[in-house]
């Protein structure tokens, strides 16, 4: 029985996805909700599973092609005896008469995000067609004739051979000689074989950039032209927060299963910050300014494809233990291309982390319709005057990026103020003050 799989509906309002990786080859049996191939839209990259156990006999999209949803993208035959008998031939004729098929990822990373990772995943095939075991056994000497390539780097293997061929096949005043008193032929410079030129295709790879990386940069460029942005810093001292860790890290770790980060602490102090000024958790609607009471805090992570950021919804609602707990799920999720489109959608105000990349210092982009963005950084040992002497102190430097068209410089200053006097004293965040 034929089984046609289709495009999912991957979120609301979109209606065309792009085609990525086959996680199945034409012939492979796939399990009942086994995954077959991700496609990628331009908020989220999301797998389509088997619906039965069956082969895939027939793929109808490429990698890179566009497809609607509700649009058939390959046909599967279910697993019955006499289709597992006609797979089975299927797939052993194939193997003799073509390679399994290679597909190869998009390979790009966000720039300098994400945890993540997110994302930075899951690439793109080698422009270099010689593997890596035939180079390592030219490199040893260890190669066949067969075995070696006539690409750039082997100009000087090709050019010995030949030189070789020449003094096998020299005339016989050559090989009459005794063997000790043997001379290799003189070759002019004429002779020598030129060195091949490098090839024009492997100095430069064209890759077609996702839909999320088209997304990225649209939104990049979008909050470049349409806000006013500005952005002002400050130095926090983390030797409250470091403490604080150490003297309970452990026993958090025991009862919640999950260390205790530093993002909780700027989650929660940035809550309370943006609880006091309101226009850092506002947006522009038209002529309008919309004042949220709910506190989505999104949270940027470098994923497989790219920069994404998840959201923790009612953040205001969230523990310490929730928060650590959700944002380790979204940076696993997100090097693996399972966050869903939903978990991406909305927030009222970002957190980046530079630092876990070792960024010192930077001005992080707005994430529109949003109107403001906290960039967190490398923590550093570096002195500092406290109490009239010079101490060095673990520091780090932070940055709030704002739209200057909502929020002024005092109420960025006064935001920023509070997160550095709610992380340098943990106990103001307990106290809400």
């Amino acid at each position: 029985m034929r089984i046609d799989l289709t495009v999912p509906n991957v979120g609301e309002s979109i209606t065309e996805v792009e085609i990525g990786e086959w996680l199945k080859n034409k012939g492979d049996r796939v399990g009942k909700n086994e995954p077959v191939l991700v496609v990628e839209s331009d908020k989220a990259t999301v797998e389509i599973r088997a619906p039965e156990s069956a082969t895939l006999v027939e793929i109808l999209k490429n990698t890179g092609d566009s497809a609607s949803v509700g649009e058939v993208i390959a046909h599967l035959e279910a697993n019955t005896n006499d289709a597992r008998t006609g797979a089975g031939e299927t797939k052993s004729a194939q193997a003799g008469a073509e390679p399994p098929r290679h597909n190869g990822k998009d390979g790009l990373d966000s720039d300098g995000e994400a945890p993540g990772d997110t994302q930075v995943s899951p690439e793109v095939e080698s422009p270099d067609p010689e593997p890596a075991e035939t180079r390592a056994s030219q490199a040893n000497g260890e190669g066949t004739q067969d075995e070696i390539s006539l690409s750039d780097r082997d100009g000087e293997i090709i050019a010995t051979k030949e030189s070789a061929a020449q003094q096998t096949e020299a005339p016989e005043e050559f090989s009459a000689q005794p063997q000790e008193h043997a001379q290799a032929p003189q070759v002019s410079d004429e002779t020598i074989p030129a060195k091949p030129a490098a090839p024009a295709a492997g100095r430069d790879q064209a890759v077609r950039m996702t839909a999320l990386r088209r997304l990225i940069a649209e939104r990049l460029v979008q909050a470049q032209q349409s806000a006013a942005l500005l952005t002002t810093f400050n130095e926090i001292d983390m030797s409250a927060v470091i403490a604080l860790r150490q003297a309970q890290g452990e026993a958090f770790q025991e009862r919640h299963r999950i260390k205790l980060g530093f993002m909780s602490f700027f989650v929660k102090a940035a809550v309370l910050a943006l609880q006091t000024v309101r226009e850092v958790n506002a947006e522009i609607r038209g002529d309008e300014i919309i004042y949220h009471n709910y506190y989505d805090i999104g949270i940027a992570v470098g994923g497989g494809k790219g920069l994404v950021v998840p959201v923790l919804r009612n953040a205001e609602t969230m523990s310490f233990a929730d928060i650590e707990q959700a944002i380790d799920d979204f940076a696993r999720r997100a090097k693996e291309n399972r966050l869903k489109p939903e978990e991406l959608q909305g927030g009222t105000f970002t957190i980046t982390n530079g630092g876990v990349y070792g960024s010192l210092l930077s001005t992080p982009i707005v994430n529109p319709p949003q109107s403001a963005i906290l960039g967190l950084h490398a923590v550093q040992d570096r002195p500092a005057a406290r109490g009239g002497a010079v101490v060095i102190r673990p520091l780090m430097y932070v940055a709030l990026t704002y739209d200057h068209r909502l929020i002024d410089g005092r109420e960025a200053v006064l935001f920023l103020k509070q997160i550095k006097n709610m992380i340098e004293e943990p106990a103001r965040m307990l106290l809400q003050f």
